[in-house]
């Protein structure tokens, strides 16, 4: 059960499977609540909010395309963290501070991120860069998503990612060469 895919195990759940559930929830919760707490910068709301994109999905009960899963409940969290910060009166922005809690994963731009130094460096890098860079970097970086599910998460056309993301790594680069990260390759 654990090898089947977000859209399979969606489908076991809302069919009464309450283990597809827990394993979704494995899967992505911690990652999810980092990325909600980049938008609201208070963890604990965050682990709630998270929690809240899940049930939104459960109850909509959307007919996902494949591979759309992970890309629909990010969207629900993005947007959720964005009610949220609206009813706090602040600047919304995406920011990676509060990462360094990262769970320790492969997927973590294994080029570049060779160590804690390397990756304690690229976030303080990612943090000087235009927000919709660093989010854009983020979701196609750290969270393995294809340019289309960053584009759903985001609001934004796929040529749109891709400009960001290459406007991104050009503004990127000198700041991590400048830190002494010069064999970085994405």
């Amino acid at each position: 059960m654990s090898s089947a895919t977000n859209e399979e195990l969606f489908s076991s759940y809302l069919e009464g499977d309450g283990n597809a559930l827990r394993i979704l929830m494995e899967r992505h919760g911690d990652a999810l609540t980092l990325y909600i707490n980049g938008y609201i910068h208070d963890i604990h709301e965050a682990e709630d909010l998270m929690i809240e994109a899940f049930s939104r999905m459960i109850s909509a009960k959307p007919r996902l395309a494949e591979n759309g899963f992970k890309s629909y409940l990010y969207k629900t969290a993005r947007n959720l963290a964005i009610r949220h910060m609206d009813k706090r009166r602040r600047q919304c922005f995406f920011s990676l501070e509060g990462l360094e809690e990262e769970p320790e994963r492969e997927m973590l731009v294994e080029a570049v991120v060779q160590s804690e130094e390397q990756s304690r460096i690229l976030r303080k890098c990612m943090e000087q860069l235009n927000p919709d860079y660093s989010e854009a970097l983020y979701l196609l970086y750290f969270e393995n998503m294809s340019y289309a599910q960053a584009a759903q998460v985001m609001g934004k056309s796929i040529k749109q990612i891709d400009h960001l993301l290459e406007r991104g790594k050009k503004k990127l680069r000198p700041l991590l060469e400048r830190e002494g990260i010069t064999d970085a390759q994405y």
